[in-house]
């Protein structure tokens, strides 16, 4: 006989009920800083955020009038597209306050975020990847077109990273294909004809910013930054001319200068000095992986039906990153998550965290996507210098998998996008709780405790009891499929008001 059902054989007589409620706590964004000097580590700010009770109507958040009502795309700079909930979402007036995130992740003391292999002349070796060429280029037909076009030729360019893999390249001249014996990462030199396609140049743009930036000694950074004669203003110049082969030539001396920081050690010094990994990087590596992925098959993951639990909505990166914040998930824990459609969240928890990373997803079509974005992703992680938790993608329904099952009972962090469950799956899956290890914190959209729940001798049984949950807020631009604000939930597993009633009522 278990412990449930000795204590419940025992109540036999009446027990006054005790309140196991959801408990409401107004988390506001992380705050904000002012741009200071760069320092090469970059530390993460432990203070938990404030209430902005006295702030001044500047600095609120702003509002706006209404909410899109079309399928979400992402506001980073590839303009990908995400998919709704639903398709016909209504527009109501509902005040937007963004998440204010600071460019920092969680201290990683333990953690060796620098990839060694990847910094090392005898593992030269390419691993697979898709180049911006790939998916940007005249063979597109008229989605591109020159973005030099009184130049001749059709040109292609290489770009260099920060470790001695391979580079990426665009389109300019097949003379930038193999530099120094290092194969190139391809950028077609071309343009959208329509806003929202991807954008190979600004991709090159923002990749070499937040190489400067994260990856790069701040004395070196700051030249080539430089608003006068620094390489990011002469490229924007050559960019706005028109001027083809002053842009290629440009290439040519940022990949000359990656070389040289990479083979004295600079590279190598600045990365082994970070503690932690800047969101903006972060996203960066997300966002190409997704660009070269996920958008140009996005059409797939419309093929669900609404009203059942096969519904495909993502939780964007500065929210993931808040979420693996506040539940402390760290290096040497194990991440899982249920639902986990394209992978996103799974290789966000592997690189910011570096923890084991668990997914489970029953689409077939999102499952495919997941497993081409694992290797598009470790093959950029590599090409950055980065190394990555253990990523594990399952396919099927979590509720029968047999090694999610297992791996559920040894889990610190469960995140549940459980915004378009069922009520009867939600049901099932809080079952599945009562093996959770005691601490497991699980994170999602819905409550899986009804409000105004409490342990009677009726429902000793019940999941509910043990666990203890708390309402915190999201701001405008956490989720795929609205810009309103909204609540998630954070369910930590703690058996003891259980033990505390049986005590009280059974003298156990």
């Amino acid at each position: 006989m278990n412990f449930f059902s000795l204590i419940q054989k025992k109540g036999s007589k009446p027990i006054p009920p005790a309140p196991n409620s959801v408990r409401k706590e107004v988390v506001y964004g992380l705050p904000t800083t002012k741009a200071t000097t760069r320092s090469n580590t970059f530390r993460p700010n432990t203070a938990p955020p404030k209430p902005r009770r006295n702030e001044s109507k500047a600095d609120r958040p702003r509002q706006s009038a209404s909410l899109q009502n079309h399928v979400r795309r992402r506001k980073q700079m590839e303009h990908t597209p995400l998919l709704s909930d639903s398709e016909s979402d209504t527009a109501t007036d509902v005040p937007r306050k963004r998440l204010k995130v600071v460019n920092r992740t969680r201290s990683s003391e333990k953690r060796q975020l620098r990839c060694i292999s990847a910094f090392a002349e005898s593992n030269n070796v390419a691993s697979p990847l898709v180049h911006a060429a790939d998916i940007a280029s005249l063979e597109k037909g008229s989605k591109y077109k020159l973005a030099f076009p009184q130049d001749s030729e059709h040109h292609v360019v290489g770009l260099q990273y920060p470790s001695a893999s391979q580079q990426e390249s665009s389109v300019y001249i097949l003379l930038f294909w193999r530099l120094d014996g290092l194969i190139l990462s391809r950028f077609d030199l071309v343009e959208p004809t329509q806003s929202d396609e991807y954008k190979p140049l600004d991709d090159l743009k923002e990749t070499l910013e937040i190489i400067l930036d994260c990856c790069v000694p701040l004395e070196e950074a700051t030249i080539f930054k430089d608003d006068s004669h620094g390489l990011l203003r002469r490229m924007k110049r050559a960019r706005d001319k028109k001027d083809g082969p002053s842009y290629a030539s440009l290439i040519t001396e940022w990949n000359n200068a990656m070389n040289r920081w990479r083979d004295s050690g600079l590279i190598a010094q600045v990365l082994d000095g970070l503690s932690s990994l800047d969101l903006r990087l972060i996203e960066r590596i997300l966002n190409q992986t997704y660009a070269r992925i996920v958008s140009p098959r996005v059409s797939t993951l419309r093929q669900y039906e609404n009203g059942t639990d096969n519904v495909y909505g993502e939780l964007l990166p500065k929210f993931v990153s808040e979420i693996f914040r506040i539940t402390d998930l760290r290096p040497g824990h194990r991440f899982v998550d249920l639902g986990s459609g394209v992978g996103n969240v799974v290789l966000q928890a592997a690189l910011e965290v570096g923890c084991e990373s668990w997914g489970c997803e029953i689409m077939e079509n999102a499952c495919v996507l997941a497993e081409l974005q694992e290797h598009e992703f470790k093959a950029r992680c590599r090409l950055w210098g980065f190394g990555i938790g253990v990523i594990h993608l399952q396919r099927g329904n979590f509720l029968e998998n047999t090694t999610v099952h297992q791996v559920l009972q040894k889990a610190d962090v469960i995140l549940v996008n459980n915004q378009a469950f069922t009520p009867e799956l939600n049901d099932r899956l809080t079952s599945h709780f009562l093996d959770l290890k005691e601490g497991c914190q699980i994170v999602s959209l819905k409550s899986f405790v009804p409000s105004g729940h409490k342990i009677t001798s009726r429902n000793l049984n019940s999941a509910y009891n043990i666990l203890d949950v708390v309402e915190k807020r999201y701001y405008s631009g956490c989720v795929s499929w609205t810009d309103a604000p909204g609540s998630y939930y954070v369910s930590r597993k703690d058996s003891s008001k259980l033990h505390a009633f049986a005590d009280h009522g059974v003298g156990l």
